[in-house]
């Protein structure tokens, strides 16, 4: 059995009908007709039937399907009343691509590929089995979340929980390398490592010496990051995970570099055959003293790595270049080099026209916005992980001397439709905080040591959103308007409280907190002030109508709960970030992160099977006026929402960027009497206003050109929840 060698099915056609209008208008119910004949072509006569419960388990743990440890912690007629809880939900998908997805991509299949041999209901089931480990109030609690798609583990999660056969469960990994060459190894056997294993892998090069810098007193002799970043990409191709993909990555650099412009150059169409990277996503580091010399249009310095650490006595990624940009200049010890901030400023939109790349962290503003001790130097694949590290120093055994903290995280989507059905917010979140921190328990990475140890010490975990837009839409609310702002406002401010009170609750009963709590803006209590200081519920009617009858925090309960806080502190370090969503917000039947839609009908094309169409969720001849496309959206609305979200939201978010090479008319003022052709400048606006507005991150740059393509565009699989 597989989708591409069943025959004489009907049910492509049929949702591909559903991009043929009818009458004016969209078939819809085709949709519907696609997925129940999918069902009863594809999935009824090729899923395994077993007699009882007991002998599919029984067969699943006998023939090395699933693990057996995390069952054998569970009498197996709670096992029976789960299953019976959850058939009792009468779970159905909502749309064709939402099925088509779950058993094309995650559904377990037997070894031969003949037989499903599970269902959507029967992988809920595994991971609030496995997640629970062996609390079955906490493992009925997260079957209830997920079978009513309130909580949505991350891809690596979802798909691996409980198999024996499997990849590991953590989304994402962040490393650095300092300037020499035993620690540029370690490096490089980092990517091939965490490649193997799963997951896309921020790197961060900034600490390495520019090309043409001195070693050993000889000029002209250090090749500086670009041939490094070859090798990194070549150690992505060759660990691919057993050829089921490519391995991921994005190399990030300090805008203050000095190889910063043959870093960008490394993605130019016309770029050499030597120094370009293909597969490799490119990322900046930007200090706010950037953004200062770009606006009061000046030359910009840039300062060599190895002089800055030998004066400083610490790796360049660790100096405030903001702070010091005076003292540095002056400094006759620093080698440096000038540019035009502007110019640089241009190069960066030009390879985002060309490429989507780089993304942009705001890397002064992370670290100002940074509650926890340390400081935060780069990113992930997909710049939403903002966690801090420290350098390590290697010795000549590929050893540590010591050992620095690197990062690794987790990730979970809450459903903000569903979410907003839940009979308890809080009791919600908790149960979907508790999954994530076990991830994070669990999570064995001794393959890459100082990964291992930020693992142990923090308990990171990121806890995230998605449908946004689609919630909006169902409530006749326009994506952007002050209502949407409002709810986005209240929202996370929820989330973040009830995350807090978790780790918290978390903390109390295991009697650990992440380490160097007692260093943190949590203990002290600043973190809690903007808080308990002024009112942050709901301004408008509709808003406080959409909240029906959950608890919206107070300004006493802000203060009970830093109080608890600084009593018994919190388990997690980190405990939100907002990540792309890719192939899981279709089984959600879930509108991308927080994104607006892109089409009220996506296409997609699905490999050797074709085109697919997938509606918009709550699409209706009702909802239609509140669909329009984030290619036809003012970006600075975009920028809004996600602004307001990051108010409350510990590390970052996956802030996309929508453009067309042909800008519709009168979406942007300062177009007026200018071309309607995109622009460096446009980008320049939207990237200035971005940073205005708290935005700590931009991810990528998506261009639909005027050939109907789209350039730019980038999914990671571990990240995309």
């Amino acid at each position: 059995m597989s989708l591409k060698s069943i025959k004489d099915v009907t049910y492509f056609d049929l949702n591909n009908e559903v991009n043929i209008p009818k009458n004016n208008s969209i078939q819809l119910e085709k949709d519907k007709e696609a997925l129940a004949a999918f069902f009863k072509e594809n999935i009824e006569p090729n899923t395994m039937q077993f007699k009882t419960l007991r002998d599919r388990f029984d067969f699943l743990m006998d023939n090395d399907f699933i693990e057996k440890a995390f069952v054998l912690k569970y009498n197996f007629s709670f096992i029976e009343d789960l299953y019976d809880y959850l058939e009792s939900q009468k779970f159905q998908f909502k749309s064709f691509m939402a099925a088509y997805k779950f058993y094309a991509q995650y559904a377990l299949k037997s070894n031969d590929n003949k037989y499903y041999i599970e269902s959507y209901m029967d992988r809920v089931a595994m991971n609030a089995l496995y997640f629970a480990n062996g609390d079955t109030e906490l493992a009925m609690s997260l079957a209830d979340e997920m079978i009513h798609q309130r909580y949505q583990p991350a891809t690596p999660s979802f798909l691996n929980a409980g198999k024996s056969r499997r990849g590991e469960l953590v989304s994402c990994f962040v490393v650095q390398s300092t300037d020499d060459m035993n620690s540029i190894g370690r490096m490089i056997n980092s990517a091939l490592q965490l490649s193997r294993i799963g997951g896309g892998v921020g790197m961060n090069l900034s600490n390495l010496r520019e090309a043409g810098a001195p070693i050993k007193g000889i000029e002209n002799a250090a090749s500086g990051v670009v041939p490094v970043m070859k090798l990194l990409e070549d150690s992505f191709s060759y660990s691919n995970q057993l050829g089921q993909r490519q391995g991921a990555g994005v190399v990030y650099l300090n805008v203050f570099h000095p190889d910063i412009m043959q870093f960008l150059a490394t993605k130019k169409e016309n770029a050499d055959e030597k120094i370009r990277v293909k597969t490799l996503s490119l990322g900046l580091t930007v200090p706010d003293k950037f953004y200062e010399l770009v606006r009061t249009n000046e030359d910009m310095f840039l300062f060599s790595p190895y002089d800055v650490e030998k004066f400083y006595g610490t790796p360049f990624n660790y100096v405030d270049i903001t702070a010091e940009y005076d003292n540095m200049v002056a400094n006759p010890a620093i080698r440096k080099y000038k540019i035009s901030a502007r110019n640089l400023e241009t190069e960066i939109s030009k390879l985002q026209q060309e490429s989507g790349y780089p993304y942009i962290v705001n890397i002064d503003m992370a670290n100002r916005e940074n509650p926890v001790a340390g400081k935060i130097i780069s990113s992930n694949l997909c710049s939403e992980i903002l966690q801090v590290q420290t350098p390590s120093d290697i010795n000549n055994t590929q050893g540590y001397d010591k050992m620095g903290i690197d990062v690794s995280c987790n990730l979970g989507s809450i459903n903000i439709a569903n979410m907003m059905d839940t009979p308890d917010f809080g009791k919600s979140v908790e149960a979907m905080m508790r999954a994530l921190s076990f991830v994070s328990d669990s999570s064995q990475l001794d393959i890459v040591p100082s990964i291992q140890k930020g693992n142990n010490e923090a308990h990171a975990v990121g806890l995230g959103a998605m449908g946004l837009h689609g919630f909006l839409a169902k409530n006749h609310i326009m994506y952007g308007d002050a209502d949407s702002l409002d709810f986005t406002n209240v929202f996370f401010m929820m989330v973040n409280f009830y995350t807090l009170v978790a780790s918290n609750k978390i903390a109390k009963e295991r009697k650990e907190t992440f380490k160097d709590f007692d260093k943190s803006t949590y203990f002290t209590g600043e973190y809690f002030d903007k808080y308990t200081s002024q009112d942050w519920g709901p301004k408008s009617a509709k808003v406080v109508d959409l909240f029906g009858g959950q608890h919206i925090p107070t300004r006493e309960d802000w203060a009970q709960l830093a109080a608890d806080v600084k009593e018994f502190g919190l388990y997690n370090r980190n405990r939100m970030a907002i990540a792309p969503t890719g192939s899981i917000s279709y089984i959600n039947d879930a509108t991308s992160s927080l994104h607006p839609i892109v089409n009220r009908i996506e296409e997609r094309q699905e490999k050797k099977i074709g085109k697919i169409y997938y509606p918009a969720p709550y699409l209706s001849n009702d909802t239609i006026p509140y669909y329009k496309s984030a290619y036809d959206t003012d970006m600075r609305l975009v920028i809004d929402i996600y602004a307001t979200a990051q108010q409350h939201i510990d590390q970052g978010m996956a802030l996309t960027l929508f453009m067309r090479s042909t800008l519709p008319e009168g979406l942007y003022e300062w177009k007026n009497g200018r071309t309607d052709k995109m622009t460096t400048r446009d980008l320049n606006i939207l990237r200035n206003y971005a940073y205005n507005k708290g935005c700590k991150s931009v991810y990528y740059v998506r261009t639909f050109t005027d050939d109907g393509g789209e350039a730019g565009v980038n999914e990671c699989e571990s990240c995309s929840i």
